[in-house]
């Protein structure tokens, strides 16, 4: 059976689904931000309920057609790509926002709902949606729900999984299931809602999303702190989360703060200039707790943990100082970052950091490496920035020899290959780093449950 074949049945059947196959539809809706694939897809679904989005995949399974679900396409492992003449589903024209539970601090959203949208309703009704990182205003609750997105929220809130009440799901054979319903408390049995959380559409599409919201956070004060070493940056997290219930905790380095003010973002936060910095975020609640923050400071300072700081006094100047954070993406973009988004526990984090960087220093001195993340929880970006006389194609083979150096350096500490960007096609071939060869045999066998043809995003996680 041929694409057109599919094509033509779907226009019988679903005569108002929009379908793109131009060049330009196809480039734009087959790829997300890695650079690693090119985009080859077939054509662009766009349904606009889930009863649609099930006669495609029922049909997609009669055709053996190969589907790739796509969100706002901000990924960064290749998960969102459809490199080999895929079928892309498109959640753009599923993006209502419905049903608000007032008692229960919940709402219904469509999957393709953009972050800061949902984000927006929440504070509309006093609330806090509290997944947030910089593509919020583009990535769509699908793909965040696909990746268990994390941000820079997760010391306090938790990753996505934790803000998720239920779903609705169209499995790979096509079954609608609604799971869990929203309930805080349902002791039934497997909860299969949280197969789909993290699955990266290989299970199935979720089409609709059941979300918790909190509180909204008071008065928010940020404080940048610049440090001597990373070993300091993990002292501080100590110190300031025991005397302080943190909202965030991120660190980068000075790398990557020179090229945030290059590219014009913002301004320096202090006239020092150190290996690495901290932004932490915490609720200043009452003159008590601001002064428990001054105190830690200067006893950190004190200790030579602490070089030079700066706290925020408006909201101005909190938007400003997380600048310096949320700009990083954005601003080393221009320079083909090659990226890993590695966790390992807390305790380890000053050692892995240092076997890192004798890695990647001891095999190409001529790499820059911009390091940030979000420190509170684990998860490290490691970027290596692209020299100038390397194109991409032989600065990403190098790359892949400096992977597996810190893949192995990842598994000495028992750590993950991907904490919050999925595996996709980019970190499929190092997977057995982090899981072990039973446990991937079974999740091929619950894929096989779910998508027993094998057309929900194929050869994602794993082939």
């Amino acid at each position: 059976m041929t694409i057109s074949t599919f094509l033509d049945q779907l226009n019988n059947t679903l005569p108002d689904l929009t379908i793109k196959t131009d060049k330009d539809s196809l480039d734009n809706w087959g790829k997300d931000w890695t650079k690693h694939f090119d985009p080859n897809a077939s054509a662009i679904l766009f349904p606009k309920s889930t009863e649609e989005v099930a006669q495609i995949v029922r049909l997609a399974n009669e055709y053996k057609i190969h589907l790739v679900p796509s969100g706002g396409r901000t990924g960064l492992s290749a998960g969102a790509v459809a490199a080999f003449g895929e079928v892309v589903v498109s959640f753009d024209k599923m993006n209502a926002i419905g049903t608000f539970y007032e008692a229960d601090r919940m709402v219904e959203v469509e999957a393709g709902v953009v972050t800061k949208a949902l984000q927006e309703f929440a504070e509309s009704k006093d609330l806090y949606y509290a997944v947030d990182f910089a593509s919020s205003g583009s990535s769509q609750i699908g793909g965040n729900i696909g990746t268990n997105a994390g941000g820079i929220k997760v010391i306090r809130y938790g990753m996505t999984r934790n803000q998720i009440l239920g779903l609705t799901v169209v499995t790979g054979k096509g079954d609608v299931l609604e799971l869990n319903g929203g309930m805080l408390k349902n002791a039934t049995g497997y909860d299969f809602r949280h197969l789909f959380i993290g699955a990266e559409g290989t299970l199935g599409f979720v089409t609709k999303a059941l979300i918790k919201l909190e509180k909204q956070p008071v008065n928010l004060t940020a404080m940048v702190l610049g440090v001597p070493d990373f070993n300091a940056v993990v002292r501080l997290l100590d110190k300031f989360g025991k005397a302080l219930h943190l909202t965030a905790f991120e660190f980068f380095d000075q790398i990557a703060v020179d090229k945030v003010i290059q590219a014009g973002h913002t301004k320096a936060p202090f006239d020092s200039q150190t290996p690495f910095y901290v932004l932490l975020e915490f609720e200043a609640v009452s003159d008590e707790v601001l002064d428990t923050a001054m105190s830690v400071f200067e006893s950190c300072a004190e200790a030579g943990l602490i070089v030079d700081g700066v706290m925020s006094q408006s909201v101005g100047q909190l938007h400003e100082l997380w600048k310096l954070r949320e700009s990083i993406s954005e601003t080393i973009s221009v320079f083909t970052p090659y990226k890993n988004d590695v966790s390992v526990l807390i305790s380890y984090l000053g050692d892995f950091i240092a076997d890192i960087e004798t890695i990647v220093k001891d095999n190409y001195p001529d790499f820059e490496i911009c390091w940030f993340g979000h420190i509170g929880d684990g998860n490290l970006h490691l970027n290596i920035l692209k020299p100038e006389h390397l194109s991409k194609e032989e600065f990403f083979e190098k790359c892949q020899v400096v992977n597996q150096y810190v893949f192995e350096t990842v598994k000495k500490y028992k750590g993950s290959i991907s904490a919050e960007h999925g595996v996709g096609m980019t970190k499929k071939p190092y997977l057995d780093y982090t899981r072990s060869p039973v446990e991937i045999e079974y999740m091929k066998a619950v894929k096989a449950v779910f998508d027993p043809n094998g057309i929900m995003n194929a050869g994602k996680i794993f082939d």
